[in-house]
């Protein structure tokens, strides 16, 4: 694979800290607003009980346990150097705030060159962003802030009963660039509700926020979730992987090249779940999706050329 394809993480990284630097997933005692009825039950639908945190240590481990575990493997098995420590599963600002402020200052050690914080978008409060700030000046630790977006089609976000729409994204995600943090937001770009109109819409309007890094997430269907039982009761199918193939590259040549991609397919939990991946390994479909720029001799950014007044373009000499 050519790396000038696409803006790669891995590369981004490297080139930031001048060193191999390792992302580590954080589990501490947090819900969701739309899990415990402040705005809505049972979650999005594609959410099992376990959230999205299934690869971290249980959240009994203190926050500084969890990392120097995390370290002392990751170190030993792929030398890295320095750390992210990433808070990940379900809604990490949903919280008070003092219980925030210890569990990031406990991230706060050694070789922890960045504190990364998954949220949803109606959890984003300027009182949480001003600590951050705070701390990123006193610890001098970067901050980045991860908001689940999924799709900007406002009718799927209902389907899945994400409780929030695409207005509060646009306020979280201009909230979070205000305080000068980098923007990582999660798209799933295959839901079966929508269509490549809705996967150039979303790259449009990454770009057009000055988002900073995207993760590209396969849409997996877990056992026991709303979803699980439209899927086995026959009311959706999954779209094809030659389509998601297309609808990934399609999305990276209408995003900005500036935009950091941490990730083009999404890793699974296959035992707890009812279709994963169309039962291929991450890898393989990351492979595919790389073979098809080279086919098409395609890369990030192609089609980047909507900003900017371009209805003025003929006017320009």
């Amino acid at each position: 694979m050519e790396e000038e394809r696409y803006n790669s993480y891995s590369g981004y990284l490297n080139k930031k800290y001048g060193c191999k630097v390792y992302k580590l997933p954080i589990n501490v005692s947090c819900t969701c607003p739309n899990r415990d009825g402040s705005i809505g039950l049972g979650g999005c639908i594609f959410c099992g009980e376990k959230g999205a945190g299934f690869e971290s240590l249980p959240n009994s481990l203190s926050v500084k346990e969890q990392l120097q575990k995390n370290m002392d493997y990751i170190r030993q098995k792929y030398k890295a150097e320095k750390f992210i420590a990433y808070f990940q599963n379900y809604s990490n600002t949903y919280m008070p705030l003092l219980n925030f402020k210890e569990y990031i200052k406990e991230a706060c050690m050694e070789d922890v060159v960045e504190i990364s914080v998954s949220t949803r978008p109606d959890c984003i409060n300027d009182s949480y962003l001003e600590f951050l700030y705070d701390v990123s000046r006193e610890k001098n630790k970067n901050i980045s802030i991860e908001l689940g977006l999924q799709t900007v089609n406002y009718h799927t976000l209902m389907k899945i009963n994400r409780g929030h729409t695409l207005a509060e994204f646009l306020d979280g995600a201009l909230r979070v660039k205000k305080y000068g943090f980098e923007l990582c937001v999660h798209v799933i770009l295959d839901f079966p509700w929508d269509n490549m109109d809705d996967v150039v819409e979303c790259a449009k309007i990454l770009s057009s926020i000055g988002v900073d890094h995207v993760k590209i997430h396969s849409l997996y269907i877990v056992k026991e979730t709303a979803l699980g039982d439209l899927y086995q009761n026959g009311e959706i199918s999954p779209i094809s992987m030659e389509e998601y193939i297309n609808r990934v590259v399609t999305f990276l040549e209408y995003l900005s090249p500036d935009i950091v991609i941490q990730r083009l397919v999404g890793r699974v939990p296959e035992a707890d779940s009812l279709f994963a991946n169309w039962n291929t390994s991450w890898w393989k479909i990351k492979d595919y999706i790389e073979d098809k720029m080279n086919e098409l001799n395609t890369f990030q950014g192609k089609k980047f050329n909507y900003l900017g007044g371009r209805a003025l373009d003929k006017f320009r000499e």
